[in-house]
């Protein structure tokens, strides 16, 4: 194996404070105060959150050893099937009153700094969440040389948190949450003649190399990582499901999806 195809053995940690970034997506859709009124708040929640596309993100920076969303889920029962299809462990908080937080953030702190102490194959920590609660774990996690990567909603993301982190990630611009009046419209247009189905392993391809070219910066990323990417957004990936005898005849029979050529010691590929 080409050692350049050997990818950095350095984990990445996931803690998600659900209800945070769950209510920014409400409000951006309903109006601000939408969830924090009592009768929306203490009900049964529609899925907003694009669990797989942060999974997928978090996937990005390395294998990811921990995956922990933290929230009421007697209110989240809905997001059941696709946490569990992400492999994400929910840890259940109840809140001490009925005006009361969930304490997410206080547990998921106590969480992230325990696992950096005990944990030294974990290289990065991603923080799903917008609140200034998390400066002071921030400080611990940059001292103990981890890399810090914070997610959270624009409108409601406390701007000193966000800058204290290596790198933050807007899930508005990741996800580009459209807004609600031009999202109506564009529905509407929409011709009512389905879309042709994608091809899996074509999509795959793509959403490997995109995801590597941007946690890299670069186009051009080596041909080895994009096959060790794919492995962690679907560890059932198999090429030869696809019709495809190994990868390398997958990524040659996909040269109208993912341009390759030569690099020092292995092939690159960047998406046409």
């Amino acid at each position: 194996m080409n050692p350049n195809d050997i990818e950095d053995t350095k984990s990445v940690a996931l803690y998600w404070d659900f209800e945070n970034i769950h209510a920014g997506l409400m409000e951006a859709k309903y109006g601000e105060g939408a969830y924090a009124k009592q009768d929306n708040r203490f009900r049964v929640q529609e899925p907003l959150i694009d669990v797989q596309a942060l999974v997928e993100l978090g996937a990005s920076f390395g294998p990811v050893a921990i995956n922990r969303a933290y929230g009421n889920w007697q209110y989240f029962g809905r997001y059941r099937d696709t946490l569990l299809q992400s492999a994400v462990e929910l840890i259940q908080l109840f809140p001490p009153g009925a005006s009361a937080k969930n304490g997410a953030d206080i547990k998921l702190c106590l969480d992230a700094t325990e696992d950096i102490s005990r944990f030294a194959h974990i290289g990065t920590v991603i923080i799903v969440g917008g609140d200034s609660d998390f400066m002071p774990v921030a400080q611990k996690i940059k001292a103990a040389g981890r890399t810090l990567i914070g997610i959270g909603n624009r409108k409601n993301t406390n701007k000193h948190w966000a800058k204290s982190c290596h790198e933050f990630r807007y899930y508005d611009s990741l996800i580009e949450v459209p807004d609600t009046e031009v999202a109506t419209k564009a529905s509407e247009a929409k011709d009512a003649s389905p879309p042709p189905p994608a091809d899996p392993a074509a999509e795959m391809l793509k959403r490997a190399v995109r995801l590597l070219a941007e946690t890299k910066g670069e186009a051009w990323v080596n041909k080895g990582s994009v096959w060790h990417m794919i492995k962690r957004l679907d560890a059932t990936f198999d090429p030869k499901d696809h019709g495809h005898a190994n990868f390398a005849e997958m990524v040659k029979a996909m040269e109208t999806i993912v341009e390759t050529k030569k690099g020092e010691t292995d092939h690159v590929l960047r998406v046409r």
